[in-house]
């Protein structure tokens, strides 16, 4: 009976180590995928600048505003559908490529806010970014449970961001940003999650920290947080709404 005892606690024990060294290196690799995302942040604010600034570039911009927007999406279902099929290096460029338009896009904000309230915008998206994702990768909660309220709440806002467009009611728009902020919010600790599952699936069914289906799932991941981002900052902006 001692023996048993001793044997399911030394079991124990080697679950409890196997468990503490993937939890480590699922941390590693989160940290490379943030690492990733904020590659991503620094395209878009480059391309963003240059476009301020070279007066080429923003007459391409006001003249093909809607192409670009056009192929932002592309690249997004590029990359959301066809990645399997990608090598890591391409899908590294359709995401550096995304990030890059998106610049362009947001390029037109600077036009519109000031300067001080994008910055206050973006710490305050950063800072609740940040505690998501810390709480998605740090939680025992199985959050997958709110991903079709989450799905729902995210049509539901798409939708009612267009019919307010028709409307341009001004207390409907505030009430659009503030269920965008909660929505994303909640999307980004169930993105992180869900990152950190995925990976943990890859590695336990043998899957190198250098294959190819590690390095892709880095990119794929950073586009998700990448996009988590951006909207909690855009809709805090249009929240601080100070215009010029």
């Amino acid at each position: 009976m001692y023996n048993d005892f001793n044997g399911n606690n030394q079991n124990r024990m080697v679950l409890e180590e196997q468990a503490g060294a993937l939890e480590a290196r699922s941390a590693l690799y989160m940290a490379k995928v943030m690492g990733w995302m904020c590659v991503g942040l620094l395209t878009t604010v480059v391309s963003a600048m240059l476009c301020l600034a070279v007066e080429q570039i923003s007459l391409m911009v006001s003249y093909g505003f809607i192409t670009i927007i056009v192929a932002q999406l592309i690249c997004v279902m590029i990359l959301s559908l066809a990645i399997g099929k990608m090598s890591p290096a391409m899908a590294t460029v359709m995401f550096m490529l995304y990030s890059a338009l998106t610049g362009l896009t947001m390029s037109v904000f600077v036009l519109i806010y000031d300067l001080s309230t994008i910055a206050l915008a973006f710490g305050i998206a950063a800072g609740i970014f940040l505690t998501m994702s810390v709480y998605g990768f740090v939680t025992q909660k199985d959050l997958s449970s709110y991903r079709r309220l989450l799905l729902f709440a995210l049509i539901g806002l798409i939708l009612s961001g267009i019919v307010n467009m028709l409307l341009r009611n001004a207390f409907f728009d505030f009430l659009i940003c503030c269920a965008g902020v909660l929505i994303f919010i909640g999307l980004t600790a169930y993105d992180t999650q869900k990152i950190k599952a995925i990976y943990q699936t890859a590695i336990v069914s043998g899957s190198d920290e250098e294959s190819d289906e590690i390095r892709k799932l880095a990119i794929i991941g950073a586009l998700m947080l990448y996009l988590d981002f951006i909207n909690i900052f855009l809709y805090i902006l249009r929240l601080l709404g100070r215009r010029r």
